[in-house]
């Protein structure tokens, strides 16, 4: 039988969905410009839901590209006074710091990276951890949980929208492209199909 632990679930790995906007596709040269988190848990029956949310606006880098074509799709104003924007290792150094303690109380190895496309999402933030020069990362250098792929999977839809309308999980394409927003749709997609896969008898 097995124990219902988030550390014995994921091979000892906490899965942390991340979810970044930018100001461009290059994660060496574009700025990250939004960076948003969301933990999971796992409770006595084995079920999984988001836990702890995490958010920072982010100054662009110097010398950090900033894309007219990416800010018009992410709708993000870099200068705008209301962003209370803070530096990458400031924002760095608070999660890492946050989610070192998250593994630490549920028993787990390191975090690993779930994301919409998260190959995206890990290589911004493993490019922001190289600028900031961080050594103790929490996450996966190059594992992650692909919500993309799962959800093609589980639904037939690789589209963070229309797999969310296949799962019946609101979504409100007005607020898509936040990485708060996106983050928070992504956990709860990654939790419904990882319980999902539960009670057909997957796991557990």
């Amino acid at each position: 039988m097995t124990t219902n632990t988030i550390s014995t679930r994921f091979r000892g790995f906490l899965p942390v969905v991340i979810d970044v906007e930018s100001g461009g596709v290059n994660p060496a040269t574009d700025a990250l410009l939004e960076l948003a988190a969301v933990s999971i848990k796992m409770d006595d029956e084995g079920i999984i839901h988001p836990d702890q949310t995490y958010h920072y606006h982010i100054q662009p880098f110097v010398g950090g590209i900033l894309d007219p074509n990416a800010l018009a799709f992410n709708k993000i104003d870099p200068g705008h006074p209301f962003r209370f924007a803070v530096s990458e290792d400031q924002a760095l150094k608070e999660l890492f710091k946050a989610i070192l303690k998250e593994c630490e109380e549920k028993q787990c190895s390191r975090a690993v990276v779930v994301g919409h496309n998260a190959w995206f999402d890990q290589q911004f933030l493993n490019a922001a951890v190289k600028r900031a020069n961080i050594k103790h990362n929490p996450f996966h250098r190059f594992t992650s949980f692909d919500t993309a792929t799962l959800g093609a999977l589980a639904y037939g839809q690789s589209v963070l929208a229309k797999a969310m309308q296949a799962a019946n999980i609101a979504f409100n394409t007005d607020d898509a492209h936040s990485a708060l927003y996106d983050a928070q749709s992504t956990a709860a997609l990654f939790c419904n199909i990882v319980n999902k896969w539960k009670t057909l008898g997957g796991w557990g």
